[in-house]
């Protein structure tokens, strides 16, 4: 099994800071997860329009993590 290093978080997400990769990397999760959580983030709809079934486990608390991160769609939250 894989595990998350700092490159391959960006390799999927693009840069990010240090504290984002320690709270991703402390889920355990995969590149394959951190790459599907991601898709969730960035076209929820469309997954749901192809009947892909909801998010669950690591891959849930990854789009969690994402979604705090980047909001919806990929846009920074300003908050």
């Amino acid at each position: 099994m894989a595990t998350l290093t700092r490159q391959a978080v960006e390799d999927i997400l693009g840069p990010v800071d240090n504290a984002l990769v320690a709270e991703i990397a402390a889920t355990g999760a995969t590149p394959a997860e951190l790459q599907e959580a991601h898709a969730w983030v960035m076209n929820d709809d469309a997954l749901v329009n192809d009947f892909r079934p909801m998010p669950k486990g690591k891959v849930a608390e990854l789009v969690d993590i994402l979604y705090r991160q980047e909001g919806p769609a990929g846009e920074e939250d300003m908050a």
